[in-house]
Order: structure tokens, then sequence, then C-alpha cells
């Protein structure tokens, strides 16, 4: 074991020939079987670095914020901006730059807030890596691992570095760097040197996975001096792709660009034609081209996205791309493991049955639970704590409570043989030397996997029957048996050989609780309209027993209690069935992919959680695959689309939730933007169609202090609102259902924009007719009515305004009455409703801002006329919902 007294080489060395004979290389990295001691790890870490890739630069803010300003909808206001400079309003023109300007600064800074919300959660899934430093196994982020560092790899892990293999053996994925698919033998031995590095039978590399065996390996290389580190230096970050979300928002408003294009050519065209100056026609169409640009919607959609991944994160659901969160809200089928995620993961031993044997107690059960324990791979840490598989760690912890504790030193110490546990045959079995020499093989498995390998004359239908009645009180059953080998014979080398003519020794059984707060969220499940499936190894009684328990299976529960034996059309017949929650017992991971399959044919939209090696295809064929973030393998996780910190079964509940709540929120805000563009429009309108008797109600530079100055904070803080009541007790949208549909469209653009053009155009003609106005009177600088056309103008732009407070609050439901929720639950809203009253106040009442914007302090009378705009936009949106709900 290194002690510092030789320092490492610098890390802009060359790095040792991970080729070279065994001991040279570990003189060369100044370690030994042992591994480093903590002091000289840290040393190294400091020379070295990290234990990461570093990242290819991000995009210079100058290049993003170019992209922002070339966006298709911003072009639509360099073409109106183009427009004002032709008809020589410099001062609109440059208006409208700014606008751009700011609102392109403003896209950057939510694209980056929603980039930097992906990115850090990192920090809820550390990497781990197990290293024995200091003569002692133990688990350190895989960022502090350094040349040197002697590793430990088991089936399922990540491999954290480029490392040479010292002793065991792995099957290693490399697909990832080589891009084959099969699995490769990796056993330790002297390199080949005329094959490529990659293709080296004693290394394995950074990035790449273990699917089988268990090895030990020294750290040869680290960071950007991997091969992955290698090949990341020549690759540059890919860029995040749209949602399906943000590409239909996205459509929508190139649509509704198109058509204020359309109608602003018409209205130019007919303009003219009726005998409009060309100034005045010109303002018309820059209007419309303004007024009917959703400048922040697309930004606020990736932010309202970014909020909700973040909002989950902190409740144990990681989600590693935005566009899950919104495919989350129309999930409609979990299919759930069992253990760990229904129950708590916490197996105790709770009975034994041995053959002929009626008590609890005696040598034969003695011997039963220290042969369990025996058959076991776990090991003991630094602190104490045992580190394995749950069910391995009960038997372990069984023995110890009955009086036959478990030396795993001398265990491993008078292991022969250890063929692992295969998920296909159910069982594992180890070749154990006993105290007189002799070997032993033990298998323990599942009983029907274990009981058809015994020897002849075996009480089999005995043990069956009781295997039936222990599964049958939800306890998980593992049948243990043996062979004596005779004296001085050799251990058999394949499994087959180990594995016959075996000897019963017993059953044990194993309960792990349910949940507590899993019942609950099957409920919540059920009051939503999800179907939820278990898809276990255990046998079907055990698992139908925590079904029940937990409340899945109503009205109707199917077991299958032999899942692989399952065809296409069977499954097929069963999940057309409605009403039925069905457990796939004794699944292989290969089962959970023709589940996944089956139900993506029938139109479902699948949550699959899984933690195993071989559980990746069907995570990767499922909408939203779920893995274990403390029990699942790293290659589990890396083929899922969320990562449960928890491992339980109400945290994805909990995620379709939230998944629901932030579709809905953006339906809120989407609903809360395109309400203003009627009121916006109609005042052009108004003057095209009086072919100028009524003067313009409205300018250009007061609708881009609308649409960027008061619309964006009330439109992010509906992005952050609460869920809605009832949100759990409606079934899940149609996948195919769109996020803007017609009743949207009628209620911002037909109720609440036509309230609201109603109420702001009443606004305006009052202030005119009070002044003595008649239509066709001039209202330029220099006439009478020119002060009164300027409040007129400014009481249309309040009115919007104070139309807009309205429209926020009757947004932030779809269904449910405003009190429902509660007139101050949501601060955001607040804040933002009191930002645009006092810009807005800014706007009307300081002279300078008068001066640019064309406005005029408001007497009283106007001020109390549209304060009661609010409370009749809401009012009447409420009224309509109330109908409607009385309807339904």
């Amino acid at each position: 074991m290194a002690d510092g007294t030789v320092s490492p080489k610098l890390a802009s060395d060359i790095m040792p020939d991970p080729l070279e004979p065994l001991p040279l290389l570990r003189r060369e990295l100044h370690t030994g079987p042992l591994g480093l001691s903590s002091r000289e790890a840290g040393r190294r870490l400091a020379v070295y670095g990290p234990n990461e890739v570093r990242r290819s630069a991000q995009p210079s803010i100058l290049r993003e914020l170019l992209r922002q300003l070339v966006h298709p909808l911003a072009l639509l206001l360099w073409a109106a901006a183009a427009l004002a400079f032709f008809a020589a309003i410099d001062v609109l023109g440059w208006a409208i730059v700014a606008v751009v300007l700011v609102n392109a600064g403003f896209a950057l800074v939510q694209e980056r807030q929603a980039e930097r919300a992906v990115e850090t959660l990192a920090r809820y899934l550390p990497a781990q890596a197990a290293v024995i430093r200091d003569g002692q196994p133990q688990h350190l982020p895989a960022r502090d691992l350094v040349p040197g560092d002697l590793i430990v790899l088991g089936e399922g892990d990540r491999i954290p570095a480029d490392a040479r293999l010292t002793g065991g053996g792995i099957e290693a994925d490399l697909s990832m760097l080589t891009g084959e698919s099969t699995p490769v033998e990796r056993l330790p031995g002297p390199g080949l040197q005329a094959l490529p590095v990659l293709q080296e039978p004693n290394l394995v590399f950074s990035g790449t996975s273990a699917t089988e065996g268990q090895a030990q390996a020294i750290v040869f290389a680290t960071g950007d001096h991997t091969e992955l580190g290698r090949i990341a230096a020549l690759s540059q970050r890919t860029r995040r792709e749209p949602s399906p979300l943000e590409r239909q928002v996205k459509r929508v408003a190139w649509l509704i660009a198109a058509v204020a294009v359309a109608m602003s050519a018409v209205f130019l065209v007919t303009g003219v034609a009726v005998g409009l100056p060309v100034t005045d026609s010109l303002m018309f169409a820059i209007g419309l081209l303004v007024a009917n640009v959703p400048e922040g919607l697309l930004p606020t959609i990736t932010l309202a996205l970014a909020v909700g991944v973040r909002v989950l994160a902190r409740q144990g659901a990681v989600i590693k791309r935005l566009s899950a969160v919104e495919t989350l809200g129309s999930t409609n089928v979990i299919c759930t493991d069992k253990t760990g995620t229904l129950t708590q993961n916490e197996m105790r031993l709770h009975d034994f049955w041995t053959p002929g044997h009626l008590t609890a107690s005696g040598p034969w059960s003695a011997e039963l639970i220290r042969a369990a324990a025996l058959c076991t791979t776990v090991t003991r840490v630094t602190d104490g704590r045992l580190h394995g598989d749950p069910t391995e760690i009960a038997l372990v912890e069984g023995a110890a409570q009955q009086a036959v504790p478990l030396d795993s030193a001398d265990r491993d110490a008078r292991r022969h043989a250890c063929f692992r546990f295969d998920p296909r045959l159910r069982r594992m079995s180890v070749v154990h030397a006993s105290d007189d020499g002799r070997l032993r093989v033990i298998v323990k498995g599942a009983p029907e996997a274990v009981l058809s390998l015994l020897a002849g004359g075996e009480p089999a239908r005995q043990a069956q029957d009781a295997a039936e009645a222990l599964a049958a009180d939800g306890m998980r059953v593992l049948a243990v048996a043996v062979r004596d080998l005779s004296a001085g014979a050799d251990g058999p080398a394949r499994r087959q050989e180990a594995e016959r003519d075996l000897h019963l020794l017993g059953l044990v059984g194993l309960y792990d609780p349910p949940r507590p707060e899993v019942a609950a969220a099957v409920r919540r499940c059920h009051e939503a309209g999800l179907t939820v499936h278990i898809v276990t190894g255990d046998s079907g009684a055990t698992a139908a027993a925590i079904a029940r328990a937990v409340g899945i299976g109503r009205p109707e529960l199917h077991v299958i209690a032999q899942s692989e034996a399952v065809d296409d059309h069977q499954l097929d017949r069963l999940l057309r069935k409605g009403g039925t929650e069905i457990v796939f017992a004794r699944s292989s991971p290969e089962t959970k992919l023709k589940v996944a399959d089956a139900l993506r044919s029938h139109g479902q939209i699948i949550a699959m959680t899984g933690d195993g090696v071989n559980d990746a295809p069907a995570l990767h064929r499922a909408h939203i695959g779920v893995a274990m973030g403390r029990s699942g393998t790293d290659v589990a996780r890396e083929a899922s689309t969320m990562v449960l910190t928890d491992d339980n079964f109400a945290t994805i509940v909990t995620a379709i939730e939230s998944g629901r709540r932030v579709y809905d929120n953006v339906r809120k805000f989407i609903v809360y933007i395109f309400a203003h563009l009627t009121p916006e429009v109609v005042p052009f309108l108004v003057f095209a169609l009086s072919g100028g008797a009524v003067p313009l109600p409205l300018t250009v530079l007061q609708i881009l202090a609308i649409d960027l100055g008061t619309e964006t904070l009330p439109a992010l803080a509906l992005g952050r609102e609460r869920a809605e009541p009832g949100i759990m007790s409606r079934p899940p949208r149609p996948s195919t259902q769109g996020v803007i549909n017609k009743d949207m469209l009628i209620r911002s653009w037909g109720w609440l924009g036509t309230v609201s053009a109603a109420l702001v155009m009443t606004a305006f003609f009052y202030v005119l007719w009070r002044a003595g106005w008649h239509p066709g009177d001039p209202v330029d600088p220099g006439t009478p009515l020119h002060h009164a056309y300027l409040t007129a103008t400014t009481a249309t732009f309040a009115g919007i305004v104070t139309c807009q407070v309205g429209t926020a609050f009757a947004a932030r439901t779809d269904h449910a009455a405003l009190h429902d929720i509660g007139l101050f639950t949501n601060p955001l809203l607040l804040a933002g409703i009191a930002f645009e009253l006092a810009f807005t106040a800014a706007l009307v009442y300081a002279p300078p801002l008068q001066h640019l914007f064309g406005t005029a302090a408001l007497p009283l009378d106007v001020v109390l006329l549209i304060a009661a705009f609010p409370p009749l936009v809401w009012g009447t949106d409420e009224l309509r919902r109330w109908a409607r709900r009385h309807r339904s």
C-alpha cells in the first residue's frame, strides 16, 4: 500500500502503460493489493483532479443571444420595425427593436435557467464506486477516484474509470465505446500488445458497465485521460431537443403569426383603398403584427417545465429530460416491481420449514439457516453494515438472530466456486468447504427452481404445499438444498454439474412489509383512472398477498403464476379486459419487455419500474422508464427516464400528479396570453372599419408595453400554480390531445378576450364622448380634443392591463371555482400583478414616460371605471365555469 513517500506521476506526464506486467504497473502507480491510503489518495486527487470528463465549452452568450434574435417570432417583430422605419416612424421602429433585444435577453436567461435545472440534478444521484482504501472496502463518489486505486466491480455496476483487472472476472458491455451490443469477457492476465486497446481482454473502461460477474481492478486513468474522455474531447455537446409540447406550441405560434401577416396585408391594402393615409395604414399593419405575436410564450413553457423538474427532484423523482414532465401527465398504466417499491425493502427472516420436523428449533433448523447464509455474496463495510442484496442481508441477519452468525471472511476463504444468481434460472449456488475439508454444494432459490433438482425420494410435493402456505401469508419463499461431495473430490467446474441430485434442507420465509404510504397512493391511482400492474420475480401467491394489502386488484386481480409461459395472444386478451389489474409473477426481464410492447400496442402510456441490468430494454421501451436510485444498478439508471431517489411507489404517483399540474399550468398561461390578443386587435379593427372616423384607440408602443412589461410576470407565476382540486380525480388525458384545443381558444379569444375588448372600448368611447367628441372629429396635436384623445388611449391601455388582472385570476382554474383554491395561494401571481399595476401607473403618471408612450393622467372617474374591469372579467368566466360544472 502506498504511504505517500513516493510521488505519483504528474497528470501532465504520460500515463503508465496498462499492458505492462502487473508487478511493474503496480510499481509505476505505487499501489498494492490493499489499495491506497486515504492520505495518498487525497494528494493524488489534488494532482490529477476529479475523475470527471470536462464538458465542452458552452456556446458563447453572444451566439445564444444571436439565435434568439433570429427566432421565427422575433423575425416578425423585425419586419414590424422595418415597416415603422419605412413609414418614417423612427420612435416606433426603435421601440420595437428595443423590445426584440429585451425579449431575446429574457428568453436567453430563461433557457439557461432551464438547462441548469436539468444539469444540476446530478447532485441527487452521485455516482458511487466500490474501492479499497486503507485495506478496507468502502463506497466513495466516483469523482474521487485516482490512478492507483483498487476498485471492486460487480454485476450491474457502471465502471467508473479505466482500469486493469487483477482478480475475478466480468462480462462487460462496451457498446457505448465499440458499438457492439454483445457483452465481452474481461479476465485478469497478460496484455496482448497486437490488439487495439478496446479489445484487450484484461482492461475495462470508464462509462461501460459490468453485466455479470465480480472482479477487482487497478485504476490507471481517470477523467479526461480515459478513453471516454478522449472521445468526449472530439465531440461537441449536443443541444437539447425541443419537447413535443414545445413543438406543438411553436406550430400554433407560427399559425397565429401567419394569420397576423395575412390580416396585416389585407387591411393595409383595404386601408389605402378606402382612403386612409399610407402612414395610418402602415401603423395599422404594424399594430396587427405586434399584437398577434406571442413573444414570451416559448421561453415561458421551457421555464415551466424546468420548474416542474426541480420540484420533482425535491420530492424524490429525478427527471432526466424536460419532455418527460408532460409525458407523465398522460400516463395511464404503471407497471411496478414489488420488492422495495411497494414494500419497505427491509426483508426479515420470518419463518422456516424443514421436512419431517414441526418444531421451530433444533439442529435441522440451524443447519438450514446456516446453509442459506453461506449461499450469499453480502459483504461487511467499514462501519459494520452489510452491503448487498436485501434478501441475502436478511438471511445473514436472520442467521445471527438464530445463534448461527456468519463470518463473511471465513465464508469467502472456504468458498471454492460461486455460480451467481441467474434471473432466468431463479437460483444461485456455491461450493463450500466444511470443517472436515469435504466440499458441499449449497443451492438456494425459488422453490420450483430448486425442488426440480432434488434426488429421487425427496419430499418435493410436501415442500411445494408448505411453500404455497408461506407465500399466501405474503412471504418470499426460498428453498435451500445441498449435495455433499465425496472426500477428496474436486469441486464441480460448471453450474450444471453442481446443481443436481440435491437433498432438501428446507424452506425459509422472508417477509418485507408494505410501505405504509403505498395503499393511499394506489387509491389515488384508481381515482385518477390509472391501472397498476405488478411485474415481479416472486411467486404469484406472495405478490398477490402484497397486492391485496395495498389495494391493487380492484375490482379484479388476475394472477399469472408463470409469466414467461404467456404468449402474445393471451397477453393481448388479458390486457383488453377493462378493470383488471394483473400480477405477472415469476417474470424475467424479457417478460417486462413483452408487457411494455403489448401495452404500447394497445395505445397505453406506460411508466415501468426496474432495477436490474436486464431491465434496461424494458425501461427504454416504456414511455417513462423508472429506475431505483438506492437499490437499482447503474445500467438501469442510465436507461431510465426518471430515477426514484427513495425507491418508493408513492413517488411515482406524486410525479404523475406533478406532470398533470405542469401540463395544466402551461395551458393556463396560454389562455392568459391568448386572451389579450382580442382586446389588442379589436381597437385596430375599429379604426380600420370606421375608415378613420374613429381614431386609433391604442398605440403600438402601448401594445409593446403590455406584451413585454405587464404580461410576462403573471404568465410566469401561472406556470407555478398549485394543482387544481380534483386533478387526480379525472382520467388521464389522451396522448393525442394537443396542448391547445378548440375549447381553450373559445375561452381565451371568444369569451375572456371578447369581454375584455368590450370593456376597454367602453372606456375609450366614454372618455371621448364625455369630452364632446363625435365620429370624424379631429384629434391631432393642436386640436381641442387632442388631450381627451390621449386620455382615451391611456384608458384603453390601462383597461387592458386591469382586464389582464381579471384574466389572471380566471385562468388559475379550468374547472374549479376560485374559492376552492384560495385567492391568495399564489404569492408569485400577486407579486406579478402588483408589478404590472405599478408599471402601468408609472407609464400613466410619470411625465417622461407620458411623452414617450403617448399617455395622460387619468381622472378619478375613469380610474374607478377601469378598476371595475378585473371582477367583471373574472366574474363572467366564473359564471361560465359554474354553468359548465352544473351541466356536467
